[in-house]
């Protein structure tokens, strides 16, 4: 063989390496971003089940708490703004905040009326809710874990070339603000 053609061959074959490097490096971003994209489906399926339950807590309270009116209408307005927004991680968990903030405040209120912690339909109702946060915790540690997997891939080398390329970005964590969480409803009788 001539020194020409066996140049030719490791010409050919360095560069199919290259594409099947490249093309390796492609396929894995694109099935992180499903991943992510199925994650945080799964986070909004259980944001929606939480939004369908608290209707229905509200309802239940107002027949023993008529007169805490103001705390159960920040609950539905604090739910119907979650409910309502389809922006990015941050702006919902930011809504999602608010609405824990909302349902502290009323489980407070709720202590005040221990006919109201025995009745059937709401420890139920209270049951359901609590699961339903345990399965939004999961799905959110879920979706984290990928947006981490997606983090990792479009910022270290050599992916980063590919994701560049090919515009694969960053994904922002689906957290809520510590200061919500922590804070401690204050309750005026």
């Amino acid at each position: 063989m001539s020194p020409l053609i066996i140049g030719l061959i490791i010409v050919l074959v360095l560069a199919l390496i290259i594409v099947g490097w490249v093309i390796g490096i492609y396929n894995r971003l694109v099935r992180i971003r499903q991943h992510l994209k199925d994650s945080w489906s799964g986070v909004d399926v259980e944001l929606k089940r939480r939004y369908e339950l608290i209707p229905n807590l509200v309802n239940t309270v107002k027949g023993y708490a008529s007169h805490e009116s103001e705390t159960l209408e920040s609950v539905i307005a604090a739910r119907n703004q979650a409910a309502g927004n389809h922006g990015s991680p941050e702006s919902q968990a930011k809504d999602e905040g608010m609405l824990i903030g909302a349902l502290r405040q009323l489980a407070v209120v709720v202590e005040s009326y221990p006919e109201l912690k025995a009745d059937k339909g709401f420890l139920e109702l209270q049951g359901e809710l609590t699961e339903t946060e345990d399965r939004i915790a999961a799905a959110r540690r879920f979706y984290n874990g990928n947006v981490r997997d997606m983090n990792t891939a479009v910022q270290t080398f050599p992916s980063v070339i590919i994701a560049g390329v090919f515009n694969f970005s960053s994904a922002e964590y689906f957290e809520i603000e510590d200061a919500a969480v922590r804070q401690v409803p204050k309750v005026e009788f």
